[in-house]
């Protein structure tokens, strides 16, 4: 039986993110993920991350802070396009470290980390900005490669 080829990291967003019937549309490749995002991502999505293994606290800090959320909630409005962008950074990051590391255990470990390269601070502290992100995205290919991260 041959080994199974990894889902490209779009791919694995966009389940993780629920799909057709969290985001509204398929997902198949960056530009629709980014047209997903320029559309505003519905509120449900946040159970999503919950399931794929981020905590209440994290979501309220990273995405949304929890006032915000109730009032979303009262409105029926979704994420504004930075909160949505924001869900899909973390999510993107987390299936890169997945995908690097082959456990998702391990890979939600590493993210919450302290690591002397990034002062201390967790690789998922650093997914806050965009440049961090990258910069996690660098580090996660380092280890990939296995240069010393």
């Amino acid at each position: 039986m041959p080994a199974q080829t990894p889902l490209p990291v779009v791919e694995r967003v966009f389940r993780k993110l629920g799909g057709r019937e969290t985001l509204g549309t398929n997902v198949s490749s960056e530009a629709d993920l980014a047209r997903a995002v320029t559309r505003g991502i519905r509120l449900r999505v946040l159970d999503c991350l919950l399931r794929a293994g981020f905590s209440k606290q994290e979501v309220e800090s990273f995405v949304i802070p929890a006032r915000t959320l109730r009032h979303r909630k009262t409105k029926r409005e979704p994420l504004t396009l930075d909160e949505s962008d924001r869900v899909v950074r973390l999510t993107r990051i987390q299936s890169l470290a997945e995908d690097v590391f082959g456990d998702v255990h391990k890979a939600n470990q590493w993210l919450r980390e302290g690591l002397g390269i990034l002062d201390g601070k967790t690789p998922l502290d650093l997914t806050r900005t965009e440049s961090g992100a990258r910069l996690v995205e660098q580090i996660l290919a380092r280890i990939d490669w296995g240069a010393a991260a």
